[in-house]
């Protein structure tokens, strides 16, 4: 049995890097979010048709699935915090790059390199938390893990889909999605 000080303390180093893995997990399911809100509009200035539409998602899931057991395996065999980073360094290159595209077939190409990425961090949160977590505790934190990746993607698609007029929805996602009237939501029943 732990003495309250010592519990308070692991409790610390537990929080500490499960804060961070969480951010980058919630910034890549918000990415994927917004792209699916705005993707009408995006296509719409880069000229797209609707085959391309449904490969710019399709891309990313993808990319994103047959990624995540080759990272699993990486996880295995080299550092678990290098992979991590390399994750999101890969996931942050991705979306830079569909920032910058300028046609559809380069948006669908980032969106493969972008769908990497979020495959790695999909795979490595969950090692990560198997590393540093005990078998006993592990049930309470994977709440939190499931908790950031519903709750951003359902609130803002909520927001988004009570919206009538709106300009790629990304533009500041956090101070549009309270500013969106929400009165009454299809996807989640909400007032």
């Amino acid at each position: 049995m732990r003495t309250p000080e010592e519990a308070a303390a692991h409790r610390r180093d537990v929080l500490l890097p499960l804060t961070g893995l969480l951010m980058a997990l919630f910034v890549g399911v918000l990415s994927s979010t917004i792209v699916s809100n705005a993707l009408p509009r995006i296509l719409g200035d880069l000229g797209g048709t609707q085959a391309e539409y449904t490969w710019v998602v399709s891309a990313s899931l993808l990319a994103m699935t047959a990624s995540t057991p080759i990272w699993g395996k990486l996880a295995d065999l080299y550092s678990k915090k290098l992979l991590v980073q390399a994750a999101i360094g890969i996931f942050l290159v991705g979306s830079l790059l569909c920032g910058l595209a300028v046609s559809t077939g380069q948006l669908i190409g980032f969106r493969v390199l972008q769908g990497l990425g979020m495959g790695g961090l999909q795979a490595l949160t969950q090692v990560v938390i198997a590393a540093i977590i005990t078998p006993r505790e592990r049930g309470r934190y994977m709440g939190y893990l499931s908790g950031s990746c519903r709750s951003p993607s359902s609130e803002v698609r909520c927001s988004a889909a009570s919206s009538s007029t709106r300009r790629w929805a990304g533009a500041g996602a956090s101070s549009s999605a309270s500013r969106w009237p929400r009165s009454h939501c299809s996807c989640c029943s909400a007032p």
